[in-house]
């Protein structure tokens, strides 16, 4: 099945030069069945090389999936004109009362500061917790998973000396967890950023690690209760992605080392392998099978509330009411 973006998304072209089914409104509609609705909170600042990731990953599933695009209303991106936003993207006003399958948080260049410095970490705060009743299962990507960390479970970062930049295998902690059916043991991961999220302080009964990497730390965390994910790093990125962060910093004098275990003989002339992809494609095609066997066919009938049942613990449950 494809994959339904906004019409006329720039990004529709590249999708569809790489194979990747995408349709248009009118075509989904013919359709006549309920597709999973996606929500993307998009806060890199190009924003269409971060959709065309997501949709790349999104749209190989078998299921029809519905893409809407999300930014924030209190802070206005340098890198990306406010008409391409109005036209493509929804703030929360425009989505309060809808209702969605997944909601996915990416990361931002904006690690280093307090979360509360962050100038739009209340609107932030608003969407994490309208989404505890409007959004079936929450997924972050690096400073995104750090922001559901914070929220949910009061976990903070920590800044690092120098940056982790690189591609570091990882080691599966969890081999029975249909969310990793088919990884192999050791899989690899692009990290890029400037803080860590430390092992000793996800003592909450209800986050379990899943993957973990020697030289790069906590890679993968998933709460028990909701099945949300948190990845820390950078499965969605592209093979040049780690290629042009370091030449962009390079350009602006910015004292860099090459990203480790990337560039073929660490010279910056080869082409990098995307050895990480297969992974990518593997964790989103279960993380939706998943979402697609647990979530209620009629989700608009349906009211969730994620609720603390035990302040000690912090540990999370859903409730389901029904609402009709």
């Amino acid at each position: 099945m494809p994959i339904k973006i906004p019409d006329n998304l720039p990004a529709r072209e590249s999708l569809l030069s790489e194979a990747v089914d995408v349709i248009n409104s009118s075509y989904a509609e013919r359709q006549d069945i309920r597709p999973l609705k996606f929500l993307l909170l998009n806060l890199m600042p190009k924003k269409v090389p971060t959709e065309i990731q997501f949709a790349r990953l999104i749209g190989a599933s078998p299921l029809q999936i519905e893409l809407t695009l999300m930014t924030t209303k209190s802070y206005q991106p340098k890198n990306t004109n406010k008409d391409y936003l109005i036209q493509f993207y929804k703030t929360l006003d425009d989505i309060r009362h809808d209702f969605f399958d997944v909601l996915i948080v990416t990361g931002a260049p904006i690690e280093t500061l307090p979360f509360k410095d962050v100038n739009y970490w209340d609107e932030l705060c608003e969407i994490i917790n309208w989404s505890k009743s409007n959004v079936f299962r929450r997924l972050g990507i690096c400073w995104g998973s750090q922001v559901f960390l914070k929220i949910f479970y009061d976990v903070e970062k920590h800044i690092l000396k120098n940056k982790l930049f690189g591609v570091y295998d990882h080691q599966l902690l969890e081999n029975n967890d249909r969310l990793l059916q088919g990884f192999t043991n050791r899989f690899p991961m692009p990290v890029s950023r400037f803080t860590e999220t430390r092992r000793q302080d996800l003592i909450d009964e209800d986050l379990e690690v899943l993957a973990e990497s020697t030289l790069s730390g906590v890679g993968m965390v998933r709460s028990r209760s909701t099945k949300d994910l948190y990845i820390l790093n950078h499965l969605e990125y592209d093979a040049e992605t780690l290629k042009d962060e370091y030449l962009r910093d390079k350009n602006e004098n910015i004292n860099m080392s090459l990203p480790e275990n990337y560039f073929p003989d660490n010279d910056d002339q080869k082409l990098p392998v995307n050895r990480w992809r297969p992974y990518a494609f593997l964790l989103f095609s279960n993380f939706i099978n998943e979402v697609y066997q647990d979530v209620p066919f009629d989700f608009g009938k349906y009211k969730f509330k994620l609720v603390e049942i035990c302040l000690d613990c912090r540990t999370h449950v859903w409730v389901l009411k029904f609402t009709c």
